[in-house]
């Protein structure tokens, strides 16, 4: 059966299948591709089974990264948290993945790599030879009970007391898209990321995100009178609203910014007639997030990235271990986001 290659960003029938598809998330809009195209350069792509000029019924998105540092592969999606294939059987996914395989190692791609929620964890070891690269904990928040009984079934203490501490402290809240609040996030994203010893990712990225997905995109912060102290950035697609970023300040950290911001998203959400609250991924070694998102309420269900080799091995020893994290959290302010301006484009 033959395979047809879409372009995302110029066939209309690409969003009109993200749009209409149940297994489609913000990921595969193409505001999504869009901001991976402007921000890194990436080449988004999509193989289907429908022939030009019919309706498109199936597709599996990628974006082709080629960089001199980290080789070139195919990635579905890269800093995207999931993103499952369009398709509706194992029969369909087995022809298009057979052929993106065949299509990377002609092309010389060191791998492919999809993240799928949980389609076709049955085939893709078996019958097409992709290993699990890395595995996550995905939490997700069902939003349909009344919002008093959702903030009575928060951690009483550590949620519940501490957003009512960020009332008692009268933290202040500002929501948008405006240069002003992006800054506020951007700064925040720097200290955060210095704490992890990682460079923050180019504010470009972020801009092109809120240009992209207009107002889809929320910022959320939250101020102890001027100076920012925590932020979230969320996206709304269908009935689910999706946390994406988030970052604080640590010399105020007890003051309840962070849960204060997430509740001021649930609230939100509620008003929207949103019914999920997609809390993204975490590394199962982070205990410390695994049980902030815990004890939301969400439910945790395993999220594992799949890699096929099209030419030599696809694993790679991560960038941060290689440049060091002490270093990182000793870089300057200026110098530390010109390395994840540098950076980021290689390991997407």
């Amino acid at each position: 059966m033959p395979v047809y290659e879409v372009d995302p960003l110029t066939d209309p029938r690409w969003q009109e299948l993200a749009a209409r598809h149940p297994r489609a998330s913000v990921f595969h809009s193409s505001s999504w591709l869009r901001a991976l195209q402007k921000t890194y350069g990436y080449e988004p792509i999509a193989y289907t089974l429908s022939p030009p000029g019919s309706e498109l019924a199936n597709a599996v998105a990628f974006s082709r990264i080629r960089s001199w540092a980290t080789g070139q592969r195919l990635v579905s999606l890269p800093f995207s948290d999931h993103c499952e294939p369009l398709v509706d059987s194992d029969v369909d996914a087995a022809e298009i993945l057979s052929h993106v395989r065949r299509e990377a190692a002609r092309k010389g791609y060191r791998f492919v790599e999809i993240r799928p929620l949980a389609f076709g964890r049955e085939i893709l070891h078996p019958h097409l030879g992709f290993e699990v690269s890395n595995s996550f904990i995905l939490h997700r928040m069902d939003l349909r009970p009344a919002l008093d009984f959702l903030f009575r079934s928060l951690h009483r203490h550590s949620l519940q007391q501490t957003i009512r501490r960020a009332e008692r402290e009268r933290l202040e809240y500002k929501e948008g898209r405006s240069e002003e609040v992006l800054r506020m996030f951007f700064d925040l994203q720097l200290k955060t990321r210095r704490k992890h010893g990682l460079p923050p990712q180019p504010i470009a990225w972020f801009c092109n995100l809120v240009n992209f997905l207009g107002d889809r995109l929320h910022i959320r912060v939250a101020l102890k009178g001027d100076c920012p102290v925590a932020a979230i950035m969320t996206m709304v697609w269908k009935d689910t609203l999706v946390y994406k970023y988030g970052c604080s300040d640590p010399e105020f950290g007890n003051l309840g910014g962070t849960p204060m911001v997430f509740w001021k998203a649930i609230q939100a959400a509620k008003a929207g007639d949103l019914s999920w609250f997609d809390l993204g991924r975490s590394d199962a070694g982070n205990t410390g997030l695994l049980t902030f998102k815990d004890r939301w309420g969400a439910n945790r269900s395993t999220l594992c990235y799949w890699r096929h080799a099209a030419t030599g091995s696809s694993s790679h020893v991560g960038w941060g271990e290689r440049v060091g994290g002490h270093f990182f959290k000793r870089m300057p302010d200026r110098l530390l986001i010109v390395a994840g301006r540098l950076l980021y484009r290689h390991i997407g």
